[in-house]
């Protein structure tokens, strides 16, 4: 069973910055393709960044361009997403979510999924 483990994430002002990482414990971790989701109340889940197992970005929100990034690891099991330039809209919960499958913008796509984690921007 591969269990994905987020990290990170809190309180911020608004043009603050937070950062998130997610990891698994599987020793095949560099075959796994990763999404970026989040998810503010109520509205959908929404997809911010598909990575590759390669680490070559296939997807990635227009909200986010220019402000939030995403990269990996694959020698430390570790995927980040660095968030700068947050904004109150940002609020939500983030979750990490992982595909031995081809990544795509679609949740149905992930099998294995983080456990969620809040950011706040706020003043």
């Amino acid at each position: 069973q591969v269990q994905v483990v987020q990290s990170g994430g809190g309180s911020v002002q608004p043009g603050g910055s937070l950062s998130l990482s997610c990891t698994a414990s599987v020793f095949d971790w560099d075959y796994y393709a990763i999404g970026w989701f989040r998810q503010a109340p109520g509205k959908e889940r929404e997809a911010l960044f598909c990575i590759s197992n390669s680490a070559g970005e296939t997807f990635t929100a227009d909200s986010v361009k220019g402000r939030f990034t995403i990269s990996r690891d694959n020698a430390k099991n570790t995927v980040y997403l660095q968030m700068n330039s947050l904004k109150p809209e940002d609020t939500a919960v983030y979750y990490c979510a992982a595909t031995t499958g081809a990544p795509t913008s679609l949740p149905d796509t992930y099998g294995y999924w983080g456990q969620g984690t809040q950011v706040t921007v706020s003043s």
